[in-house]
């Protein structure tokens, strides 16, 4: 009996020494991949986790960074409750909503153009960087270079349209009912460059045997572009509406710069109204709800989008 004990144990501490000297060698080979992902991810826990934290608790407080951490209150709710019924956040919200129009408005611009490139124009590389450079362009030079386009009266846009015979053309920038769309105008500009170098990319993915057999059943160039062409890039139609939508609900230079969110507020959206009110009247508690609002807006459109993908992306 003990000898069958002793075998016993000797066998158990055998498959014991075995399974931790498997172990060791499994975390001896993972050992350099965290050594390599470690300052992405203290990087991350840094950058981004940390900040959004902290704006979910500063949000629940009134502080005011100049006054260092012991001026910081618990307010609870109050923040978000005065946020829900302050006018110039609820009409920023409004307008980033419209803006939101960009996003489709945008995507079908760039695939109608990615197709006739793709078909119909000689120097296809040299069309691609014109179209890229306001992408890449600084957004301020940007939007100064608009100031002088849009301006109401000396503006080479409304000179233009004055000579068209014109007589009172919009003030664009200026004027309470197009400054926004001057906003959107100036967006789907400047996006329509990344759209169209990624659904030309997308495009020559596409067998062309489809549209050849297309043709030979007699279908017409708008019929193929519907029962091909768009359902064969929904996956980069996907990743370019969620990007677009999350983009929408950040801009905030091109704003500043071009209207500092007038006239009227007018062109004011809710990350614009939260530098104003964490940077420049110095709630910082109050900015931070504008904050925690905006992050709770955008993981909503992010599942809705995630799980409504399934029904119309095509992988």
């Amino acid at each position: 009996m003990d000898n069958q004990t002793t075998i016993a144990t000797v066998i158990k501490n055998k498959k014991t020494s075995k399974r931790n000297r498997v172990r060791f060698h499994k975390w001896r080979e993972s050992l350099p991949g965290y050594v390599f992902i470690a300052p992405m991810v203290i990087g991350s826990s840094i950058l981004i986790l940390y900040p959004i934290i902290a704006s979910f608790v500063l949000s629940l407080t009134n502080w005011n960074f100049v006054s260092g951490f012991e001026g910081a209150n618990f307010v609870g709710l109050d923040n978000f409750i005065t946020l829900f019924q302050d006018k110039i956040f609820l009409k920023g919200l409004t307008n980033n909503f419209i803006l939101l129009l960009v996003v489709p408005i945008g995507l079908f611009l760039s695939l109608l153009l990615a197709v006739f490139i793709n078909k119909k124009i000689y120097l296809k590389e040299t069309f691609k960087v014109i179209y890229f450079l306001p992408y890449i362009s600084s957004t301020v030079a940007v939007a100064l270079v608009f100031q002088v386009l849009f301006h109401p009266s000396e503006g080479p846009i409304n000179q233009f349209l004055m000579a068209l015979g014109i007589s009172n053309p919009p003030h664009w920038i200026a004027d309470v009912n197009w400054a926004l769309p001057s906003v959107m105008i100036i967006i789907i500009w400047t996006s329509i460059g990344l759209q169209l170098i990624l659904y030309l990319a997308a495009l020559q993915n596409i067998p062309k045997e489809l549209y050849e057999a297309a043709e030979i059943d007699g279908a017409s160039a708008w019929y193929q572009f519907r029962k091909i062409t768009v359902p064969l890039v929904t996956p980069t139609t996907f990743l370019l509406l969620i990007q677009g939508i999350v983009h929408t609900f950040k801009v905030f230079d091109l704003i500043k710069v071009l209207t500092n969110g007038g006239p009227a507020n007018s062109t004011t959206i809710p990350v614009f109204y939260l530098y104003q009110q964490g940077f420049e009247e110095l709630k910082t508690g109050y900015a931070s709800a504008i904050a925690v609002v905006l992050f709770i807006i955008l993981i909503a459109f992010t599942v809705i989008q995630w799980f409504g993908q399934k029904k119309w992306v095509n992988y």
